[in-house]
């Protein structure tokens, strides 16, 4: 599902105009983005986490010109879902047909 296609469905179970729906979306996508990049994590009961992740200082190589490089300690988006959400995947999912072509 790709955002328009999610604009689309709350639209039609909701009654709200797309182009509300559109810029209610954009908002929540930008109050986070820069909640994280303050330092804090979001936290959506029921949904998920939305942390900061710190990845230590380490040594990597650059292949091509054999060398050693140091590649500083930095920090990443990362999204962990609340254990409710993981439960409803995992009880719905599993009753979908494979893809893999087996039966």
């Amino acid at each position: 599902m790709r955002k328009a296609d999610l604009v689309n469905a709350i639209s039609e179970k909701t009654g709200i105009a797309k182009v509300d729906v559109l810029v209610t979306l954009e908002e929540l996508f930008k109050e986070i983005k820069t909640t994280m990049t303050g330092g804090e994590n979001v936290y959506i009961r029921g949904f998920g986490s939305f942390v900061i992740k710190r990845r230590a200082k380490k040594v990597g190589r650059n292949i091509k010109k054999g060398k050693s490089i140091e590649i500083p300690e930095h920090f990443i988006p990362s999204f962990k879902p609340a254990k409710v959400f993981v439960e409803q995947v995992k009880s719905n999912v599993n009753s979908l047909p494979s893809d893999d072509g087996e039966e």
